[in-house]
């Protein structure tokens, strides 16, 4: 329990059903391998994506009046897609508190992108439950659409890497870009990745961010001012 509470101030939520959270955090493997009958967190997966989906979408619906519906199915996919889902679970801890099978312990599987994003998901639909909509909307605006935006993948911007593709296609025909990693900073549970952005081997561009895609992103916004 006192890693449950500890769990629950990172993620700013107190539960009134702590089970709960523990399902939440109970991975496929280890309920196959010490108890058939432990409910592990799929189920709660897959109401929590529902959730996350409804939050994302009533939020921009009525903070965004300007944004057609093209443009809020492009940044709500942006939201709850694995490798944003998976970067707030390492910013939140999450991964220490996972109950995982031994076979998953030795293939780093707290570090798996798929099992955090998963166990994010099923943190969102915990909540649900435990709270209502108001308590997950509450979370998931918090977590997932503040951790977006101060780290670099603002996805109410444009797609940064496709307008530069689509730039250089037109103005440097024959050119091709290419992303390359120059350094990573911090601990692993809040990392920052440097990426570079070259045309034919040449650095256009520089970017900060808590995933490789954000910092990609980033890259190329700063050529995209070099040309503007």
């Amino acid at each position: 329990m006192e890693n449950i509470a500890a769990l629950e101030e990172k993620i700013k939520y107190t539960f009134n059903d702590k089970a709960l959270l523990v399902q939440a955090l109970t991975h496929s493997s280890f309920a196959a391998c010490q108890n058939p009958t432990i409910d592990d967190n799929e189920r709660l997966e897959f109401l929590g994506d529902a959730v996350l989906e409804l939050s994302i979408t009533d939020y921009l619906f009525n903070n965004h009046p300007d944004m057609d519906e093209g443009r809020m199915t492009k940044t709500r996919a942006s939201v709850v897609c694995e490798s944003a889902l998976y970067a707030i679970a390492k910013s939140l801890g999450i991964a220490p508190h996972l109950r995982l099978s031994k076979g998953e312990e030795v293939s780093n599987g707290r570090d798996k992108p798929t099992i955090l994003s998963d166990a994010m998901e099923a943190v969102i639909g915990a909540i649900y439950l435990d709270g209502g909509f108001t308590a997950a909307k509450r979370f998931v605006l918090k977590f997932v659409a503040e951790f977006i935006q101060e780290n670099g993948m603002d996805v109410f911007r444009e797609d940064y890497k496709t307008r530069l593709q689509e730039y250089v296609q037109k103005k440097f025909k024959g050119s091709s870009l290419s992303y390359k990693l120059i350094d990573e900073q911090g601990p692993d549970h809040k990392k920052t990745f440097i990426m570079q952005v070259l045309l034919d081997g040449e650095v256009i561009g520089e970017g900060r961010g808590a995933t490789k895609q954000g910092a990609g992103q980033n890259a190329a916004h700063e050529a995209l001012k070099r040309y503007a």
